[in-house]
């Protein structure tokens, strides 16, 4: 997969189908967090949810995960679109964790993005970032 780090900040984002456990919402905005590159605030337009973001080169896993062909389309994307990846960050008493396997992927040009709930097991649902 091709994955681009064209900045997206300030961005309105559409997801194509409400995330896992936010439905209904799927009208969000994509804030960076000063003073932190690569983490960003996703807040809902229509409700008082928020998720941290990361861009996922924080550290050497190799992350490239393959987006389906399905929601590439829901995207508007073809297999040559090159698409923006970011992961879920959850901040814990004893670290920050992100999710691997359900990253948030954003069509870069039209804002379009999902939530994708990847099948390949090699790649953690909780991973503890190193501080």
């Amino acid at each position: 997969m091709t994955t681009v780090t064209a900045d997206v900040s300030g961005t309105a984002v559409e997801f194509a189908f409400p995330m896992p456990g936010l439905s209904p919402y799927t009208a969000f905005s994509l804030e960076p967090i000063s003073g932190a590159a690569g983490l960003y605030a996703l807040r809902a337009e229509d409700a008082d949810v928020r998720l941290f973001l990361l861009d996922p080169d924080f550290n050497d896993y190799g992350y490239d995960p393959q987006v389906p062909a399905g929601v590439r389309a829901d995207l508007g994307a073809d297999e040559d679109t090159a698409l923006r990846v970011l992961v879920v960050a959850n901040p814990a008493d004893d670290g920050v964790y992100v999710n691997l396997r359900a990253p948030i992927v954003l069509h870069p040009e039209t804002a379009r993005a999902a939530q994708v709930i990847l099948d390949d097991e090699s790649y953690p649902i909780r991973v503890r970032l190193d501080g």
